[in-house]
């Protein structure tokens, strides 16, 4: 499903500049036309950095990569890790993305609450419960990935 939405978003963000450009009459003013480019394109550059790579579990921290940097949360408060591939459904974005590159930001649903998400596959999630919040990773193999947090030992997602 991210792929499709990454797609599209990408292709209509690259495509109302291209269109734009070659259908505006000579004259709408430069201005005009500028902002017909740049926004669109500052939208889909914009989420890029966001984009979740991966995750690493390392001492303590559950890193999520991102392109040139990484998220780091102490899982010193975890209290349950659960693969639960439904833990998505029914939520609300409250802020973030919702589909360009991940599903990144803080969301909202009548079971989990508000919650913070880092997930490029909704249908692979895992609820991290924490004592002062809640999580949602999806890892390559959730169940793969909830041994290795309740074992303490360093596990990598995808990369």
């Amino acid at each position: 499903m991210l792929v499709i939405v990454t797609a599209l978003a990408s292709a209509i963000l690259i495509g109302i500049p291209i269109l734009g450009w070659a259908s505006l009459p000579a004259s709408v003013p430069g201005f005009s036309r500028l902002l017909l480019t740049a926004v669109p394109l500052l939208i889909l550059l914009g989420a890029l950095p966001f984009a979740v790579r991966g995750y690493r579990v390392q001492k303590g921290t559950l890193r999520v990569l991102r392109p040139g940097w990484v998220t780091h949360l102490g899982l010193d408060r975890l209290l349950s890790a659960e693969a639960d591939p439904a833990a998505m459904s029914g939520s609300l974005r409250i802020a973030g993305n919702g589909g360009l590159f991940s599903f990144t930001g803080w969301f909202w649903s009548r079971r989990l609450g508000r919650y913070r998400a880092f997930v490029t596959d909704p249908a692979r999630s895992v609820v991290l419960k924490f004592s002062d919040r809640t999580v949602v990773v999806s890892p390559d193999v959730p169940e793969e990935f909830v041994a290795a947090l309740r074992a303490g030992t360093p596990r990598t997602g995808r990369e």
